[in-house]
């Protein structure tokens, strides 16, 4: 089974290189990092580790995943994994096992569970995950808990979905297409831990209402475009 894992990046000079070494050698085929214009040298040290380096100068984390994904080398599986070592490529088995089982097409790794450590995501991180994940529970009838970024799908599925959010909206369109197109989405408990350095999104006040907006719009406006379809096949 041929893994291509992907890591969009800016300015994580300090965290990559460890992100990096700590990704399983005998289970990924590729890892790509997709950098967004970063000026402390990240793409120069993940370019030394061996990682296959894109520069993709357009802003937006969707964005950066799109690029990545589209740029992957014929993978049966696309891993998602942020740059800042909150969370742990070495945990990148059990993200991947119910789907090397046959019993999934996407992998969320939540970080809700009893492995995360105190502190690691601000309050206001833990309360718009409830949000979301209720909200995703109430329509859309998945059993999901948390909306984390480490995450994997079948590449035939994931192109099948037609993914095109570019920024904050990536965080549920994965989720929201494949619950609605019949594809298996399982929740994996992960550890999680403390970013090193200060978060884009839940570091700022821009950043934090930026991202509950578009997951909150997108979740109900998914909702409601497929209740339009299907009023529209029933008529």
């Amino acid at each position: 089974m041929r893994i291509s894992v992907v890591i969009p990046t800016h300015n994580e000079a300090s965290a990559i290189s460890r992100v990096l070494a700590d990704i399983p050698a005998n289970l990924v085929t590729e890892v790509l990092v997709v950098d967004s214009n970063s000026n402390d040298g990240t793409p120069e040290i993940a370019a030394k580790m061996g990682a296959r380096v894109l520069s993709e100068p357009r802003r937006g984390y969707g964005r950066a995943c799109l690029t990545g994904l589209a740029a992957a080398n014929a993978p049966d599986v696309v891993v998602f994994l942020d740059g800042d070592y909150s969370d742990r490529p070495a945990e990148l088995p059990l993200l991947l096992a119910p789907i090397i089982e046959g019993s999934a097409d996407i992998t969320l790794g939540s970080r809700l569970g009893n492995q995360r450590i105190s502190g690691a995501l601000p309050w206001h991180a833990v309360f718009g995950n409830w949000l979301a994940a209720g909200l995703i529970r109430l329509l859309y009838g998945l059993k999901i808990n948390d909306l984390g970024p480490f995450r994997a799908g079948r590449a035939p599925i994931l192109r099948e979905l037609a993914l095109q959010e570019e920024t904050y909206g990536w965080a549920v369109e994965m989720i929201l297409k494949g619950a609605l197109q019949g594809f298996r989405v399982v929740e994996v408990p992960v550890s999680y831990y403390p970013r090193i350095g200060k978060s884009k999104i839940s570091g700022t006040v821009k950043g934090t209402v930026g991202a509950a907006w578009f997951i909150l719009s997108r979740i109900v406006r998914y909702y409601f475009r497929r209740r339009r379809m299907d009023t529209s096949r029933a008529a």
